[in-house]
């Protein structure tokens, strides 16, 4: 299970780019990288689904209630990113939203859920609708719950 301290331990994306930002976002604690042009940004972590070995990725989000929202776009690739597939196996991960870092719990929205979330996410990062006709897969969107409350 990812924990909020594998963050500073995970290896980062092999996207040399969001390895960048990642970096840059935790360096500063938070204060870089979290908002940029109006879209904000989290950094997960997760346990890697075959080393079991955290990793981390930074990631647009939106919000739900006490959750976190993010998008499994991959760019509109036909396969899922790697980050998805690891929570699907364990769900337990490290986030840090700004300057506040917990260990949360993902899940995927439901189907109940996912048309005002995609929506939500959409307003947020419009290429998200983009990504969607490029696919045949539906992209999945994942709730990360902190285990420590309310945010």
């Amino acid at each position: 299970m990812a924990i909020a301290e594998d963050l500073d331990r995970a290896t980062d994306s092999q996207w040399d780019w969001v390895a960048e930002h990642t970096r840059t976002y935790l360096a500063s604690g938070g204060a870089e990288g979290h908002e940029n042009n109006g879209v904000r940004t989290l950094v997960l972590a997760t346990t890697g689904r075959r080393t079991g070995t955290p990793r981390r990725t930074c990631l647009i989000y939106g919000t739900s209630g006490d959750a976190y929202v993010v998008v499994a776009s991959k760019g509109g690739a036909d396969e899922d990113p790697a980050w998805f597939m690891n929570l699907l196996a364990d769900p337990g991960v490290g986030v840090q939203v700004g300057t506040r870092r917990f260990t949360g719990r993902a899940r995927v929205a439901s189907s109940a859920e996912r048309a005002a979330l995609w929506a939500q996410m959409v307003e947020i990062f419009p290429l998200y609708d983009d990504y969607a006709r490029k696919t045949d897969r539906e992209i999945p969107i994942v709730l990360l719950t902190p285990l420590d409350g309310p945010h």
